[in-house]
């Protein structure tokens, strides 16, 4: 049964067969998928447990800030070891993460336990996840980039990554399917670690293993996997790099301005990200069984602007890295406000894929501002900065965001259109 996939096609310019691409495709897809769906399915869970929104915010969002620490660690790591183990390792992270945190969440659900001691527990097993699932990207992208030939290691590597971008949609799409009676709100996380399961035995199974012959070929770090982390391309161009390089200081002035505007423009979309599930439970006025639909709707309304914006429209525009942060900015900053003014599902679809179009350009001109300000021969080095800078966001804006939802449900977007507003009117100046 080995012998099969080794008589299978090729993929174009490597030795892996489509089999062995499909696999490496799929491993990165549950991750993400598993996580937006989680994001879309927790404002739902908080309010039927009885917990804080602030609280509910950042228990799931603290694995995103271990993913930032670590993942540059896993990436180096897939230099010198076994990629399908690293492989194998983030996925056994996020299957344990995801059956223990369903695990506590039907035990608080239940009154089992109290709501405080459910989401410390919670936030634990959450950690899991952020600690041990951001080795996936980099392994798979390093075993791919050692069985590709140099001149095809961009295209092969780009199409791995277009799996996180395809996730943000898959995960909220299938979130509320795996919404069942007999478990409720917490299926979705089950569902996902038996997905994960199943591709994790896969590759088991059908992967070749690489101890021992790495090759030349290396990953890199890759942004959280959320609708705000979108896929620039930054990590493709450090697996690519000539050889793994230092990263730029942040203060550095050929990029500082362009990473300034990436930074502050992730803080309003992470914020607001953080809140718009609980936005929509209040906006509507529903029961929070039940809620994981129109948060599915309208998240993948979000996802599909974003990747309409990436894949379709940034192209066919050909607009320069300083207009698409001005336009992006002030297409975010119409989206956002009619989110805000929303009072039914149809503006909240409406609102929010009109703000994610906007991220959808902001996120891509400040990437490649800083790319094309520094040489060819930094390339690897400044990717290194943008991905570091498209994770930090997770640190500070969540907390901050779910901080202002508690004043009035309003007001993180009010201030969210402020910035990218003002984020707009500075990025003219940016050269």
């Amino acid at each position: 049964m080995s012998d099969v996939p080794a008589k299978r096609q090729k993929v174009g310019g490597s030795a892996l067969t489509n089999l062995h691409f499909l696999l490496l495709y799929a491993a990165m897809l549950v991750a993400a998928a598993g996580n937006t769906a989680l994001q879309s399915v927790m404002p739902a869970i908080g309010r039927a447990i009885g917990i804080a929104d602030f609280w509910v915010a950042i228990a799931y969002t603290w694995s995103a800030v271990l993913w930032v620490w670590l993942a540059p660690l896993w990436a180096e790591k897939s230099d010198h070891h076994g990629r399908k183990a690293l492989t194998q390792l983030g996925l056994v992270g996020f299957i344990v993460s995801m059956t223990l945190c369903g695990l506590v969440l039907i035990s608080g659900l239940n009154g089992w336990t109290g709501p405080a001691l459910t989401f410390l527990l919670f936030g634990l097993f959450r950690a899991i996840y952020g600690a041990l699932g951001c080795a996936t990207p980099s392994a798979t992208q390093a075993y791919l980039a050692a069985r590709t030939r140099r001149s095809a290691r961009t295209a092969q590597l780009s199409a791995l990554s277009s799996s996180f971008g395809l996730g943000t949609i898959v995960g909220p799409a299938l979130a509320p399917l795996f919404v069942l009676p007999f478990i409720g709100l917490p299926g979705p996380l089950f569902a996902f670690a038996l997905i994960a399961l199943g591709v994790a035995v896969a590759i088991q199974w059908w992967l070749p293993d690489d101890r021992g012959k790495l090759g030349d070929g290396r990953g890199a770090a890759m942004s959280y996997p959320s609708l705000a982390s979108m896929i620039t391309g930054a990590s493709v161009r450090a697996a690519t790099a000539p050889q793994r390089q230092k990263r730029l200081s942040w203060s550095d002035g050929r990029i500082r301005q362009w990473i300034v505007a990436g930074v502050v423009a992730g803080h309003a979309q992470a914020a607001t990200l953080t809140c718009i599930g609980f936005f929509i439970i209040d906006v509507l006025r529903i029961e929070p069984l039940g809620a994981e639909q129109p948060i599915a709707i309208v998240m993948m309304a979000g996802a599909g602007g974003t990747l309409a914006a990436q894949w379709g429209l940034i192209p066919k525009l050909g607009l320069a890295p300083r207009a698409l942060i001005v336009w992006g900015a002030l297409i975010a900053a119409l989206g956002l406000g009619v989110t805000a003014a929303a009072s039914d599902l149809y503006g909240l679809v409406l609102g929010f894929g009109l703000a994610s179009i906007g991220f959808g350009f902001t996120r891509p001109g400040f990437t490649a501002g800083a790319s094309l300000a520094v040489p060819l021969a930094e390339q690897g080095a400044v990717a290194g900065v943008i991905t570091s800078a498209n994770g930090i966001a997770y640190v500070i804006a969540p907390a901050a965001g779910m901080a202002l939802y508690a004043l009035d449900p309003h007001l993180p977007f009010a201030v969210a259109v402020l910035v990218v507003v003002a984020l707009a009117w500075w990025g003219r100046k940016l050269r």
